[in-house]
């Protein structure tokens, strides 16, 4: 199995187990960014639902710009060519899941109409699973960076 099979595997299996799509995504790459689990989910925890239900950028997508932000962003304010660098990389990434996807966006992704959702989580059920897309969305934002990290040197 390849880094981008494996990473997208693992990104499944956390969401299978209940964590949301950011922290499914972010979690899967955790070890690898020295982060421990728990602070990783920590970190990744408001993104999901297209942050906190608000269904606007996908939490998988988010959790890829986090990922890309550790491992090969920019810290030095003064320096436009590492941020214009970093913001190609960013939408080069962005462009890959909307190829896949046809948006970035929570809501369109689920189908449901604009605005914020109710914030209590939906029950992981076997019915949640089958009838929503995220699974696959995290597994293809998994891959996608996972190939981009590859490609950079950073795996």
């Amino acid at each position: 199995m390849d880094d981008m099979e494996a990473y997208a595997r693992r990104a499944r299996e956390f969401f299978h187990q209940g964590y949301n799509c950011a922290q499914s995504v972010f979690l899967a790459f955790a070890g690898d960014l020295g982060l421990e689990q728990a602070a990783a989910a920590r970190m990744a925890s408001s993104f999901g639902a297209g942050m906190g239900r608000l269904r606007e950028v996908c939490g998988a997508v988010t959790a890829m710009f986090l990922i890309a932000g550790i491992a090969l962003g920019y810290d030095d304010p003064a320096d436009d060519e590492a941020k214009a660098g970093h913001y190609r990389r960013i939408q080069e990434l962005a462009a890959q899941f909307r190829a896949r996807h046809g948006t970035l966006l929570c809501r369109e992704l689920l189908g449901l109409p604009a605005g914020p959702d109710d914030p209590t989580p939906s029950a992981r059920t076997p019915q949640y699973y089958a009838s929503r897309p995220c699974a696959d969305c995290i597994a293809d934002a998994a891959a996608i960076i996972a190939r981009r990290l590859r490609e950079e040197g950073r795996l």
